[in-house]
């Protein structure tokens, strides 16, 4: 059974940085594509970066420049490095699977498996 564990939220002001984990457990032959997204209240939940099982990725033009998606396939660990973060970017994180031949897609209807989130603030 695949579980996905978030870690790394937390409060921070302007400009500083966090890095969020997600320790996938449950996969042993296949590498799936991962995602973040997140969901700040009253607002629809949006794709935020995504890795495919070849490590390409994609990242919703928000955040470009600013974060940085990798992962450890040995670890199966998938990281969100968020620098220069702003009172935006204040959200709860969710990471999500997808299977192995979804591309690094952010749209959130082609992931089947998902995290309970890790929460980020970011004050002005």
């Amino acid at each position: 059974q695949v579980q996905l564990v978030e870690s790394g939220g937390g409060a921070v002001q302007t400009g500083g940085s966090l890095q969020l984990s997600c320790v996938a457990s449950g996969y042993t032959r296949t590498r799936p594509c991962m995602g973040w997204f997140r969901q700040a209240p009253g607002k629809e939940r949006e794709g935020v970066a995504a890795i495919a099982s070849d490590s390409s990725t994609s990242y919703a033009d928000s955040v470009k420049g600013r974060f940085t998606i990798s992962r450890d396939n040995a670890k199966n660990i998938v990281y969100l490095q968020m620098n220069s973060l702003k009172p935006e970017d204040t959200a709860m994180y969710y990471c999500a699977a997808a299977p192995t031949w979804v591309p690094a897609s952010l749209r959130s209807d082609e992931y089947n498996y998902w995290g309970q989130g890790t929460q980020v603030t970011v004050s002005s």
